[in-house]
């Protein structure tokens, strides 16, 4: 409906579902709120959907939440101490509030497969874990960050 503003999981999810990692879809959400163009971040985020390229590290939906903490709070040039200290605090109270409610924030752990092997990720797109699994975790980390920064 036109003139209606999307809401920032829409905004995720719509990324999402148009072929951008949980990264990417938290991090260009996000972004532009801090004068990014979503574009860049697209570009910034790309390496670490998957757990870090598929290697099952860290979720990409966290890792694209940490990098937008970062944008709101962390340490640039000019910028004290407080600045990282702050942002180091806003990330740990991320990350605990993330695994309270999913238990991990590792990309394998969280989906069950590991995506760097080719016949696990297969399995994982034919049994449609992206979408059943990958989307909580997505909605999960933007609510969060709207929690946390009173957006």
């Amino acid at each position: 409906m036109e003139g209606e503003k999307i809401t920032h999981v829409e905004q995720a999810l719509f990324h999402f579902r148009n072929n951008f990692n949980c990264a990417q879809s938290v991090f260009s959400t996000f972004g532009p709120l801090y004068g990014l163009d979503a574009d860049t971040c697209l570009k910034i985020a790309c390496p670490f959907g998957g757990g870090m390229a598929r290697l099952g590290h860290v979720c990409g939906a966290v890792t694209g939440a940490l990098m937008v903490i970062g944008l709101s709070h962390g340490k640039g040039v000019d910028d004290g101490e407080d600045c990282k200290n702050r942002t180091y605090t806003l990330v740990l109270e991320f990350i605990k509030r993330f695994q309270e409610h999913h238990g991990s924030i590792f990309c394998s752990e969280l989906i069950g497969y590991n995506l760097s092997n080719p016949i696990e990720y297969e399995r994982a797109k034919a049994e449609n874990v992206f979408t059943v699994k990958c989307e909580n975790y997505l909605i999960a980390s933007v609510k969060i960050l709207e929690t946390m920064l009173a957006l």
